[in-house]
């Protein structure tokens, strides 16, 4: 696998050959660029770090510190932490950026740098694309150097600090906001189990459990070595392990969090997924049922491959819905400008701007338990006073010579035609078509030759054979 550059950081499969996997000479070169980067905004010199727990985090971890300290940087060194901990890091130190080291999602043999702005969010397009340049003109020599730096050097610097804090200090902040309720969490007395997928989750959220007076906690995958027992995105398909341990228990209910602890799942007391597009769906429910008039507005916003639940939902507590391109940086900027009281992405990331913007799991947990025991329903019963869709999420494999921006101009172009019935085509990313009974989004991927289909319906068939059509027009226009 070629090592992933993009505006948000870089990303790739551990190994030796520099461009084609990501090495020791990619993190030195991308840390040193994005230093630049800060030096050019005016922002600071101090840059908070964090890692999940996947075993080459350390030696990427010694890398960036030797760096950043050679550059004459100050770091705050987080340790284990979960993403979203390092984004609030960054604004409560008021610091000139964040940097990440996690391939979230990605198996045990990827990692990555995700880089952080000074408001603790990732970089704009225009600042990423400054990194990537600036990340191409690094001197070999001033890599060379640093390679063969005394790591003693970071231990004794006067300009780092470790601060093992921030986590209680996240949960702190968690239990201060007026939504969440750890009265009505204890008085239902939760027995739950937490897969935490041998990264920071298995040490934040049991912790954040305890504060929110969960006393009956099954830890599942809770040792932070990074060893990753199964496929860590949190899909159905993944895990089994949870599903089964619930029902054995005769827990309440299952959370599931990636290895840097931004995307959330949940399981129901019988076993079943609760779903995971439904994460940001009930908890978006819960703020906007309980919303009061303030700076952010009862609107809603997710990505445009997100569920159509989120702006039912919305419109059932008298708000409205907004969608954006899909990537966190594009939720949060139409957030802001929204002012918008709650948003995300139905992969699970839940994003509250009370607290920051940012994807957060702890606080996705708070507000959700928060809810369900305000409910006064078992979890299985509470899925259901949401609306119910079916989603599917296809691809197509392209040939590297085919213009597909051409290709969804046509589709553009075919479903504007009166015959469809399209109530609206949206080209923000890719096209989204959406018709009164369902919709269809359609974007190439930034990584591979491939068309990503996605599509939404109450009625599965309905869904299948629509999603069959629009391929076969692809097919067709291909040949």
């Amino acid at each position: 696998m070629p090592l992933i550059k993009s505006i948000s950081g870089i990303r790739g499969t551990l190994g030796d050959a520099p461009g084609e996997n990501l090495t020791k000479t990619d993190v030195i070169k991308f840390t040193a660029a994005f230093a630049s980067l800060l030096k050019e905004k005016n922002w600071g010199d101090l840059i908070i770090l964090g890692r999940d727990a996947r075993p080459s985090g350390q030696s990427f971890r010694d890398l960036i510190i030797k760096t950043l300290l050679s550059l004459n940087f100050r770091v705050t060194d987080l340790g284990l932490v979960a993403t979203p901990t390092v984004e609030m890091a960054v604004i409560y130190e008021k610091a000139a950026g964040g940097i990440i080291i996690t391939a979230s999602h990605n198996p045990i043999e990827w990692n990555a740098l995700k880089l952080l702005n000074s408001n603790g969010e990732f970089l704009s397009r225009e600042d990423g694309e400054r990194v990537l340049k600036l990340a191409d003109k690094q001197d070999q020599k001033m890599v060379d150097k640093i390679l063969n730096a005394d790591i003693n050097l970071i231990s004794d610097s006067r300009n780092l600090i470790i601060n093992n804090d921030y986590g209680q200090r996240h949960i702190a902040k968690i239990l201060k906001l007026k939504l969440v309720d750890p009265a009505a969490i204890k008085k239902v007395n939760f027995k739950i189990v937490v897969d935490g997928i041998n990264s920071v989750g298995g040490l934040i959220i049991p912790e954040l459990l305890k504060a929110l007076g969960v006393d009956q906690v099954i830890k599942l995958n809770c040792e932070p070595n990074g060893q990753f027992v199964h496929n860590p995105e949190p899909l159905e398909k993944n895990l089994q392990g949870i599903s089964s341990l619930v029902v054995q228990k005769k827990a309440d209910i299952g959370i599931v969090v990636d290895p840097d602890v931004d995307r959330l799942a949940f399981v129901s007391e019988d076993g079943t997924m609760f779903g995971e597009e439904y994460t940001l769906v009930a908890v978006a429910d819960y703020v906007l049922k309980n919303y009061s008039p303030c700076y952010y507005q009862k609107i809603s916003v997710s990505n445009l491959s997100s569920s159509r639940a989120l702006k039912d939902v919305s419109e059932r507590h008298g708000g409205s819905y907004e969608a954006a391109a899909v990537g966190e940086i594009n939720v949060v900027a139409k957030m802001k400008e929204a002012k918008a009281v709650i948003g995300g992405e139905g992969n699970g990331g839940v994003i509250l701007p009370g607290l920051h913007y940012g994807r957060d799991a702890l606080v996705g947990v708070a507000l959700f338990l928060s809810a369900l025991a305000q409910s006064e329903q078992k979890i299985s019963k509470f899925r259901r006073n949401f609306p119910e869709y079916f989603m599917v999420k296809d691809k197509l494999e392209l040939t590297p010579n085919i213009d597909v921006s051409a290709l969804l101009g046509y589709l553009k172009d075919e479903y504007k035609k009166p015959e469809y019935q399209a109530d609206k085509i949206t080209d923000i990313d890719g096209i989204k078509i959406d018709f009164p009974k369902y919709w269809l989004h359609l974007r190439a991927s930034n990584t591979e030759p491939i068309i990503r289909i996605y599509g939404e319906a109450k009625d599965w068939n309905l869904l299948n054979d629509k999603i069959s059509k629009i391929k076969s027009k692809i097919l067709a226009y291909i040949k």
